[in-house]
């Protein structure tokens, strides 16, 4: 059984359209567990912190324009997990990376928030087949973290994605379009 190639890149601007290069994509020793940390992160609005009330409207800035997030990708981090073909089951290589989302998740700066896992499968085969395959991914992927990191369950929701949502659409197999997303959901 053929395994696909450990990398990890964190959806920090990540785009991969029409075959387009990727950007700010770590390799191996690349991804730290304060890349994780920021990647995932998401800064309150500055209203929050002085306890101001919006009524779920966000406030205009100077000039009449609403404000925007500094970053759009903030609270994402895309993992391309090493999986066997057509299997859920989690090598060696991928526990360690795993390893070290865990920490970045009970990190101080973390500890507040939930997270989606969301599988995600390339365009090969049957879309009920991927679909099913992409939600047992991020099940693993979210078991491993609660059974072997103590990462509170209720903190974690496996979501599969299927073919949905493919990261390099002019190469439909490609490595990038087999990952697991983890994405910040509440604090």
């Amino acid at each position: 059984m053929k395994t696909l190639l450990l990398v990890a890149c964190l959806g920090l601007g990540l785009a991969l359209n029409s075959g387009a290069s990727a950007q700010n994509v770590l390799k191996g020793s690349q991804v730290s567990e304060n890349a994780l940390i920021d990647a995932l992160a998401i800064d309150p609005p500055e209203l929050a912190a002085s306890g101001a009330k919006t009524r779920g409207f966000r406030p205009a800035a100077a000039g009449g324009a609403a404000t925007k997030p500094a970053n759009p990708n903030a609270g994402k981090a895309s993992l391309l997990i090493t999986f066997p073909t057509n299997s859920a089951d989690l090598t060696d290589e991928t526990k360690g990376l795993l390893d070290m989302l865990a920490r970045a998740l009970q990190s101080d700066k973390l500890a507040g928030f939930a997270f989606k896992v969301e599988g995600h499968a390339d365009a090969r085969g049957d879309a009920d087949r991927n679909l099913k395959l992409s939600q047992l991914r991020a099940e693993s992927v979210a078991n491993y973290l609660v059974a072997s990191h103590g990462v509170l369950p209720e903190r974690l929701t496996a979501v599969g994605k299927g073919a949905s949502e493919l990261m390099n659409k002019a190469q439909l197999d490609a490595p990038e379009n087999r990952r697991v997303t983890i994405v910040t959901v509440k604090n």
